[in-house]
């Protein structure tokens, strides 16, 4: 990345009272340079200029680390080129994560980028969410995406993979706080409930997002 878009990172992850290391800025540089490179090839995203990459990929993923459990096992569905799972593995280096895809250029992409950021305990799986719970279930403390835009279908994806005290948070846009109300009903039929709807904007864009915290309904 050039060095205005290095500063912007920079700037932008101290609004969410991050300071970043020089090896973490090397990371996020290199994981940049690596997803233009083999966006030229392969469509991973249509972000491809360096301060869009920052804005839209990077900031939006560490949005997350305010209301992320920073204990346990973390997984991103429906990861795309590595977004939010890569930038948070990145600046939690010991928090284990798994990241799962469909398409597989996309998850071929992430286990290169692992390998050459040395990310441990970094899990790229080439696979459908609707199959995991045969594998993972109840495995996971927390379960992320940005990629789903019916929650409640993400909401009844994500259950089974869910630990009994874990959390689950999509992220949302502008409508975050509406899509969350239009669900409520049928979280509860999923066994689900909203715990917290987080209101942000972004910093340098300004752009609104939504962070919808759910958890399992308690049962007796």
């Amino acid at each position: 990345m050039n060095k205005e878009s290095l500063e912007l990172l920079r700037f932008c992850a101290g609004a969410f009272a991050l300071e970043l290391s020089a090896k973490e800025l090397g990371l996020f540089d290199h994981f940049a340079e690596e997803l233009k490179k083999w966006n030229r090839k392969i469509n991973l995203t249509a972000i491809k200029d360096d301060q869009e990459i920052v804005i839209k990929h990077f900031v939006d993923s560490l949005s997350l680390l305010g209301c992320l459990k920073k204990n346990g096992k973390l997984l991103d569905i429906g990861s795309g080129g590595g977004f939010p799972a890569i930038p948070l593995k990145i600046l939690l280096p010991e928090l284990p994560l798994v990241s799962v895809d469909a398409v597989e250029k996309k998850i071929l992409f992430q286990r290169h980028v692992a390998r050459i950021l040395q990310l441990q305990e970094f899990t790229a799986l080439h696979a459908r969410v609707e199959d995991l719970s045969k594998s993972h279930a109840a495995q996971f403390e927390t379960i992320v995406s940005r990629a789903f835009a019916d929650l409640p279908l993400f909401i009844s994806l994500a259950l089974p993979l869910l630990k009994p005290m874990g959390q689950i948070i999509a992220m949302k846009g502008k409508e975050g706080r509406e899509e969350a109300l239009a669900a409520k009903k049928s979280l509860a039929g999923l066994g689900a409930k909203i715990v917290d709807c987080i209101h942000l904007r972004l910093p340098s864009s300004g752009a609104e997002r939504f962070l919808v915290v759910v958890e399992k309904t308690e049962t007796k």
